[in-house]
Order: structure tokens, then sequence, then C-alpha cells
């Protein structure tokens, strides 16, 4: 076989031009370059889309989709200014804040998803961070939702190592805490807290071992260098995630990108170019769930299925995302069926990349 048929990994710290050079058998954990991740979003797209193929396929169950279901446990009134989030309190949304939800309620709504087919349920409230007495009510719903067999998440803001560590106790299974862009261009996205801010909570959850979600979002007006610097932030953190989501904007009225970027252009990212950072997302993280998230109601059917060939295996079902719509169970079935994907089931879900056989 020659090198160019070869999957895309890297081998020890030499660079390896990923157009021509050598590459080893993929996954491989490396220290990623920018320009080594600049080089695999300039290749030719076919390719491209092939070699992550080949990546994902190496790792992962061709044609096997995790299910999950997002459910906002607490709404509103989040003290950070994120330009792109509905829920801050600097947003004029006209969205009311709530409190933080009933056990009994999540447990309710966790079941439900359950009966629908997702086999991971994750959590978020709309806290900068969640104070020490919410802790135990957390603690509840995590513990319950793992009593019905399911993966459990959540996303509550930053985390103290205490918090962490509570809820670890609590057999939380990940913890989701997005960097959102690349270094450079955070700070133009959010002022209330910085990059470092992010990267402490990281190192927080995994130290609880905690598994760790962390992506991003797309399409908030950045340059492909902005996309190259994300996806190096997110492939060189000491332990890449478990779990990368990868979004697209979507552009909410009274948010500050989402009234910039109204009715222009820049409001939704090529489908190719979004494809093309899924597919570097599965390449250089090759034994993480790369998660198609946010933005995919506006995607079409062809955009998704290329999607899932880059490697996307896992993507959020029902009607809503946290306070955003989404395309639905119904729609997904039917597309699931058209493309003869089928959902992952509970007990692969967990530890869904393959250890010695390929599919």
């Amino acid at each position: 076989m020659s090198s160019t048929a070869s999957a895309p990994a890297k081998a020890g710290a030499q660079f390896h031009d990923v157009a021509t050079g050598p590459r080893p058998a993929p996954g491989h954990v490396e220290n990623w370059s920018r320009a080594e991740i600049a080089a695999l979003f300039d290749l030719p797209f076919t390719e491209l889309v092939f070699r992550a193929a080949e990546v994902h396929r190496a790792h992962h169950r061709a044609g096997e989709v995790q299910l999950s279901t997002l459910l906002s446990i607490k709404t509103g009134g989040c003290p950070e200014d994120c330009g792109y989030c509905s829920q801050s309190a600097h947003a004029d949304t006209g969205l009311k804040a709530t409190k933080l939800m009933d056990v009994q309620a999540v447990l309710q709504a966790a079941a439900q998803a359950k009966d629908h087919g997702s086999t991971r349920f994750c959590m978020g409230a709309a806290w900068r961070n969640p104070k020490d007495k919410d802790i135990p009510k957390l603690a509840e719903m995590v513990k319950g939702v793992r009593a019905m067999g399911m993966e459990t998440c959540m996303t509550l803001g930053m985390l103290t190592p205490a918090q962490a560590e509570a809820l670890a106790a609590a057999g939380l299974d990940y913890y989701n805490h997005n960097i959102d862009t690349s270094p450079e261009r955070y700070g133009d996205v959010i002022t209330t807290r910085s990059f470092a801010d992010r990267l402490e909570t990281l190192e927080n959850v995994r130290q609880a071992g905690i598994n760790v979600c962390c992506g991003g979002i797309v399409g908030m007006g950045e340059t492909r260098e902005d996309r190259v610097g994300f996806i190096h932030a997110l492939a060189t953190l000491p332990e890449p995630p478990e779990s990368v989501p990868v979004n697209a904007l979507v552009p909410v009225k009274g948010t500050v990108l989402g009234d910039m970027l109204a009715d222009t252009l820049l409001a939704k990212i090529d489908d190719i170019e979004f494809v093309r950072t899924v597919a570097v997302a599965r390449i250089t993280m090759p034994r993480s769930m790369v998660r198609l998230s946010a933005g995919r109601e506006s995607m079409s059917e062809a955009t998704q299925a290329l999607c899932f060939l880059a490697g996307a295996n896992s993507i959020f079902t029902g009607d809503k995302l946290l306070t955003a719509a989404n395309a639905g169970d119904d729609k997904d079935a039917a597309l699931f069926a058209k493309l003869g994907l089928e959902a992952m089931a509970g007990e692969s879900a967990t530890h869904s990349p393959l250890s010695s056989c390929r599919a």
C-alpha cells in the first residue's frame, strides 16, 4: 500500500506532510501542530473525508450513531456575556429565567428520552458556576439518570475541584465545558471569563476522574485560521476530550452575534467548510465521540450524511436543544432509515471506541 493510501495519523514529534508524507496506523496520540492541522483543512475535500472515514472505522463501528438528549434544567439569567447565547442576562431575547428543576421532573424527562432511543442524557444549567448548595440536588439527578442505564453529562459553568469531585462521586460520566473557539478569537465572543478559566475547569473535571466533553461553535464570523486554532486547542490538551461537540451557530435575535450576523452570509458557515471541520476533528482526535450538535435543524440531509461519513457519531435528538429548535425524533428516524444508520445501543454507547476489532 502506498503512503498516500494509509490513514492520516502522526508519529513522534516529526512533521509529516499530510498530503504526501508517511503516516502510521491511525490513533497514535501526538501533539499536532497548527501547520499540520491547517494542511488537513487544505486537502481536497474528497480526500479529507476519505481519510477521516478511515480513521473513524479504525476506532468506531461504522453505521452507528449515538442518540443523545439535552435538557435545560435551569434556563436563563446567566451573568456571562457569551455573544451567541440566548440565556445570557446581557441578551435581549425575552427569555424568562427559571429556577433549577426538581429532581423528579428531570428524571421523568430522562425516562422519556430513553423511551425515544437516547442512551445519553445531558443536563444544562445557565450558570456562571453552580453554588455549593445546588450540588446535592445535581448529584441526585446524576444518580437517578444513571440508574436508568443512561450515560450522563452535565454543563453547569465553571467548577471548583470540590464540586467536580462531588459530581464524580455521584457517578457523572461526562462534564461539558466548551472552549467555543480559538484562543485568539475567544475574547471577541466572551469577556466575562477567560480562555484560561475554561482550561482550569477542564483540569478540575479531569482530575476528578470525569470524562471531558469539550468542543465549540463554528460560523461565528471566524476565519479558517480560527477553526484551525480551535481544533488545535482541543487536540493538544493534556488528554484530548472523550467527547467533542461541533456546533454551527444558530443566530438568535437579541444576542450580540445573532444581531450582528443575522441576514448576512456570515450567519451560516458554508456546508463544505462545516464538514471539513468535523473531518479534521475526527482525524486529530480519533478515539473521541464527535458530536453533531446545534445547527443541525437547518442542515440538509446531504450535509448531515457527509458529516456522518466524515466521522460524526453522535447527535442530539428531540425537538429542542436547551432553548433552540432541533430536528426532532421523527425527522431523525426518517434520516437514519434513508441512510441505513443504526442508533447506538446503550452498552456500546459508554465505551464506543473499538479496542481491537474494526468495523
